[in-house]
């Protein structure tokens, strides 16, 4: 009985293919070499799913390739926010160790925000606001004067910092609009002693 389902699975394996069953029968191959074929030939049959799962792997390459990049993306980002945040620290700390202290009844005016702010100094703090010896520099809701080297550093840091500075680089002057009107009003006589 063994005997008959060996052959009955070896006449399927034949049955499926009537030129290897005409070969096996005139004796040009082996069983043997047939059922090596067959197995093959089924194996083949079957290869066509592993390429399907490479096609996956593929997608999923692609998808590890993308979540890296945007990991990256935002690690980037982090790390940029992490020195927008680490300078402004520094700025603040270079105000609150440089600030000069403000003493006197004389109003001081500049804009901020779009709004008039007032500064109470004396006439030596108001002579080097004008002449650019001191800059004023926002801390949070609060004004600071600060001299010169030290807004310079606040600067470049955190250039939002500085509200009012007379004495700033011609690179940081105002824009080609701005210096037309300046030119416009330079005809008319501003007295030195004006405070507004």
């Amino acid at each position: 009985m063994m005997g008959r389902k060996s052959s009955t699975r070896n006449g399927d394996m034949a049955k499926g293919n009537p030129l290897q069953e005409q070969l096996l029968k005139a004796g040009l191959v082996k069983k043997s070499k047939l059922a090596e074929v067959a197995r093959e030939q089924n194996k083949a049959r079957h290869a066509k799913g592993p390429s399907e799962p490479a096609e996956i792997a593929l997608e999923a390459e692609r998808a590890r390739a993308d979540k890296v990049e945007r990991d990256r993306a935002l690690a980037a980002e982090r790390k940029a926010q992490a020195r927008t945040a680490e300078l402004r620290a520094q700025a603040r700390q270079i105000i609150d160790d440089k600030k000069v202290p403000r003493a006197g009844e004389a109003e001081y005016r500049f804009t901020a925000d779009g709004a008039i702010r007032t500064l109470l100094v004396n006439d030596d703090l108001r002579q080097k606001l004008s002449s650019g010896a001191l800059v004023i520099v926002r801390l949070g809701d609060r004004y600071e004067l600060l001299p010169r080297a030290a807004g310079d550093k606040v600067r470049e840091r955190d250039a939002s910092m500085i509200v009012l500075d007379h004495g700033q680089d011609a690179g940081t002057g105002p824009s080609a609009e701005t210096s037309d009107d300046d030119a416009y009003y330079a005809q008319f006589q501003v007295p030195d002693d004006l405070t507004w």
